[in-house]
Parts: C-alpha cells; structure tokens; sequence
C-alpha cells in the first residue's frame, strides 16, 4: 500500500473521523447520491458557466497556431509584381533604418515560386499546395494585414496569445474560460494539443498566469497517458482513488470554509475533475471507433501523432462541449528551405483544416464554432540566404511583423471574403491594418465578450487581454 493511501487510511481518517462520525467510505457512498457533496459551493465554483457580455455568434474556440511564423507570400498572399522583380536589391526604405531579426546585408527581393488560384464565390486567392482549402473558401475570411509588436518567436508568441511580450499574463484561452466557464463538468474547459515540439515560449501560451489556476490550459498528449498522471499508480484501485479524492476534498473544504483563498475552491474543483477525467477522457481520445469516412476525410491514423489527428479530436471536444480547444502545430520556421519544405508542410495544414471545417459545417457545428489559423509572425519578401538570385534551394526567408495572414471560419465570421491589402511587395499594409490586440478584440467579441469589460485586477491594477489597445474589426464580422 503506497504512502499516500496509508495516510488516508489510517492517521487522516483516524484523525478528522473522530469529529465526522463516519467513515470516509460511507462519505463515498453518500457522495455517489450526492454529487456536490464534496464539491465547492456553487457560488465558489471557478468554472461554473457565465453569461457572455453579449450575444455571441460563437459558443466553442479553435485557435491553430503555426509555430515558427508561417510565410504568408507561400499561403496565402500573392504578390505578381514581387515575382516580376525577384532578385532585384530592395528598395531602400524597406530595409534602411529598419531592424530585422537576422538579415544584417541590404538583401534581394524574393518572389515565391509556387503558383496561386482563384477560388469559390469570392475569388478568394490561395496556393496551389492549398487546393482543400480552397474548395471550402467561401467558408473563410483571410486577414491579411495582421501586425506585432514583436519579431522574435518567444516574445511575438505569448503577445500572440497573452497581449503582452514577457511572460506572467494569462493566455486567450484563460480569459475565455474565467469570462464564460464551461459547460462539461467531465473535460477541461480549455484544452491543448500539440504536434512536434512545444513552441519557444513553452507552457507560458496556456498559462492562466494571474488568473485562477482552474483556467489554465490542460495538455492532451497522444501517446501514454492521455493527460499525465491520469492513471492510478499500480496497486491504486478506482474506489481507492475515490476514496483518496473524497478524503482530500474533505479537508480542503474545510480550510476553504476557513481562510476563503479562491485557489482552494480551484484545487477541490480540479481534484474532482482530474477523477472524472479518467473515464472521460480515454473514451474521447479514441478516434478508431470513428468511421472509415471521418478518418478518409481529415487523412487520419489511429494511434500516431499527427495534426489531423487532432483537428479530428477538436471536432469530437466540441461535440462534448469544451469551450477553448488550441492546437499546436511545429515546423513553420523557414529561414531556410522555403520553397522545398513549404510543400509538405502546407499539405498537412491543408486537409485536416478543410476536413474540420466541411465536418462541423455537416453536424451543424460550425455556425457555433469559431476556427483561427494565426501564426506569430509572417515573412519578408527579401530573401535570407547566400544565393542573390533566390535560385538556390535552401533560400528562406526571415521574420517579418508588419503585416501576416490570419485564416477565419465559422463562428459568425464573414464567408469568402478578404479582408486588408498590403502593397505590392506584402511588406507593409496599405488598407484595414489589423494589430494582434485588434485581432483579439474581434475574437473575444464573437465568443460575446466584451475586450475592455473582461478584466482582472492584479497588483491593484485592472488587466485585460488586449492591454490598452484593441478594437473590434466589425467588418470580418457577419
């Protein structure tokens, strides 16, 4: 018998008993008819679902993050007259006075080498390495003149997803769950999945940082266990890990009754969801019980790790009413290889997004579902390599903050449209500048969340996601 379990059964329940007058046992067979027995108190209850400031057009969030700043002049924004000049030296004002992250020469401009058509409706223009994406493009709004503050990954990550350039702030997902709460008492409200490495700035993008921690980001894992520790140690029984949370709760319902700290209220709330969570979540994490079509259509293989894995598990978190679902995709930092590793890349982002988006459009999903595709950062339309000519295979190019793409579906963003225009070369944007608080006003706006009323005081001072900035971009809206 481990450590941990003697203690409950012999010195806690010996102890604390003798005042109950019953067993820890007989509290578990009570708290089988009584579900809050142990719970916090309603009024207490850090998740407990809020009203939205408003009417929101969306109830669940999927935020896909292309980690390394994907290159918006291969995606999703073409530019002729940077092809028709490619190799000339850039024009001064592009570079003189100008600080990049690691081109230090004056540099060449680079034309990309992939080709772009017309799709849907709207005309809307995408790669040809993009063709699913592009048979649901009157689903999307293309933002494509998105600004950061920053161009180094870490910083330009966590101002991405906390408004701030240093770690410590609460990521989207956070305030979106201490501003809504969530609905499924069995799975996080928020939750997190990744595919190759974790991104620069680490757990910090999911952190709830100043916020309770209930409404941290939890990180789903596709091989193990589904979240960690979410087995029983060997020897643990179910009833003997009901018996340990009960017996933990107990005592911290008492010091909650006490002292009042918020973040007692959390643990109990997370003691019990960690407990339901191992029924819960490995019945979720199977997609083979999924039919032959789903897995034909996201281009899914059971039991490996892949971004269309998870696109499909998103699908099914918000079929079981998980608020904020984020996924992690590594592999977008091209300073080198653009044009020979881009294909490849573009491929795995391409099916699994069209398929999420046809799949929640088909289950009546996707009017309720808002789908982000953001990255940190774009690209300079200058090259970054030895080659002047841009001929040379592993050209890449370097990190560029002034105006990016960000991909919209569903959610009560506009269909078939793009939105902004950057000049000629995709260097700076010259109509609809849209900075990343802007971008993150517009988001919390159609989850019903007003951007200046969701606030925090912290240090005596009232925080938000969007800092003093921020404004709602009513035109992507529908």
């Amino acid at each position: 018998m481990g450590s941990l379990q003697q203690y409950y059964l012999t010195e806690s329940r010996r102890e604390f008993l003798k005042q109950s007058g019953a067993g820890i046992g007989s509290m578990a067979l009570v708290s089988m008819f009584n579900e809050q027995l142990f719970a916090a108190p309603k009024a207490a209850s850090p998740s407990a679902p809020r009203k939205p400031h408003f009417k929101a057009k969306a109830e669940h969030l999927i935020y896909i993050h292309l980690v390394g700043g994907a290159s918006q002049l291969e995606l999703f924004s073409h530019k002729p007259e940077l092809l028709k000049r490619n190799g000339e030296k850039c024009p001064d004002e592009m570079f003189k006075g100008k600080q990049l992250a690691f081109i230090r020469d004056h540099p060449t401009l680079l034309g990309t080498r992939f080709k772009f058509n017309r799709h849907g409706q709207g005309g809307l223009e995408l790669s040809e390495h993009l063709p699913k994406l592009g048979s649901v493009a009157d689903e999307l709004t293309l933002i494509h003149t998105i600004k950061s503050d920053h161009f180094n990954h870490a910083p330009a990550q966590l101002f991405q997803h906390t408004g701030f350039g240093q770690f410590g702030r609460p990521g989207i997902g956070s305030w979106v769950s201490y501003g809504l709460g969530t609905e499924n008492r069995d799975l996080p409200g928020y939750v997190v999945m990744i595919t190759g490495s974790v991104a620069g700035a680490g757990n910090s993008l999911w952190s709830s940082g100043f916020l309770p921690t209930v409404h941290q980001g939890i990180e789903f894992r596709s091989q193990g266990d589904p979240v960690l520790f979410l087995s029983n140690p060997k020897g643990i029984k179910g009833s003997d890990r009901r018996e340990i949370v009960d017996g933990v709760n107990f005592l911290n319902q008492k010091s909650l009754a006490d002292v009042g700290d918020p973040e007692i209220a959390t643990r109990i709330a997370q003691y019990e969801l960690a407990y339901r969570m191992q029924s819960s979540v490995p019945e979720l994490m199977n997609i083979s019980k999924e039919p032959k079509s789903a897995h034909e259509l996201y281009g899914t293989a059971p039991g490996k790790t892949s971004f269309a894995n998870n696109c499909l598990l998103a699908r099914r978190l918000v079929e079981r009413g998980v608020r904020f679902i984020q996924l992690f995709d590594q592999g977008w930092d091209h300073h080198s290889g653009v044009f020979s590793r881009m294909p490849s890349k573009a491929r795995q982002l391409d099916q699994p997004v069209a398929a999420l988006i046809t799949d929640l459009r088909q289950r009546g999903l996707l009017d309720k579902t808002l789908i982000v595709v953001g990255t940190e950062f774009g690209r300079t339309p200058m090259l970054q390599g030895k080659s002047n000519s841009g001929q040379d295979k592993n050209v890449g190019r370097d990190h560029h903050k002034e105006a990016f793409s960000v991909l919209l579906a569903g959610g009560g963003a506009k269909r078939g449209i793009g939105y902004g225009k950057t000049d000629e070369f995709g260097y700076q944007a010259v109509e609809n500048p849209v900075h990343m608080h802007d971008l993150n006003a517009t988001i919390l706006h159609l989850l019903g969340l007003n951007h200046e009323k969701l606030t925090f005081k912290y240090k005596g001072l009232d925080f938000r996601l969007t800092n003093l900035g921020g404004e709602v971009v009513r035109s992507v809206i529908s």
